[in-house]
């Protein structure tokens, strides 16, 4: 995560298990998506009851590239929710299941683009994070490392084979989506 995990309580006292519970919880979604930006989570008791135990809603907060994933369960419809580590581990699956959907969406929108995908290579990268890819009719297509679909921009160099799918930009064609060729698949 690039941005510390956080962890607020309201009207409930602090426990470090917990803590230690939801920071388990927080890595086991980075493992999902390794790009999670900011993870917070609220650990509340919205209202005291004293003829019954207390119940935890929990609300967890991630923040992706692109979208946001905001998950909170109500307590009155979960009476189990009065264990606090019941509602953490209810609220972590609502929001892996929220995250593997974004996932599912992203990678058959990635496969649409790639279906009518062009090959080329690249011919020039600058450290800024861009470079061009030498079109099959000649042309340069301009790139950016955001689009380089599987995250292996820092392993692009001259002469390394792309499969790309372009548009029209502001100042030329630039490609959308780039897809590293890797030897194995050649």
């Amino acid at each position: 995560m690039k941005l510390p995990l956080q962890v607020i309580f309201r009207n409930c006292p602090q426990s470090s298990a917990v803590i230690t519970l939801v920071e388990n919880k927080a890595k086991q979604l980075e493992k999902y998506f390794p790009r999670i930006m900011g993870c917070r989570v609220v650990i509340e008791v919205p209202h005291h009851h004293s003829h019954k135990g207390n119940l935890y809603r929990v609300l967890v907060d991630l923040t992706l590239p692109r979208n946001e994933i905001v998950v909170g369960r109500s307590p009155s419809l979960h009476e189990a929710h009065q264990d606090v580590f019941v509602a953490i581990r209810d609220s972590f699956k609502a929001a892996r299941r929220q995250l593997q959907d974004i996932i599912r969406r992203r990678r058959d929108n990635n496969r649409r683009q790639l279906e009518g995908a062009t090959q080329g290579k690249v011919v020039r990268l600058f450290p800024e994070g861009y470079g061009f890819i030498l079109g099959g009719n000649g042309r340069e297509i301009y790139f950016h490392r955001n689009n380089v679909l599987n995250l292996k921009f820092d392993r692009l160099e001259p002469g390394a084979k792309v499969r790309y799918s372009e548009e029209l930009g502001e100042k030329g064609p630039q490609a959308v989506t780039v897809y590293f060729i890797e030897e194995e698949e050649k």
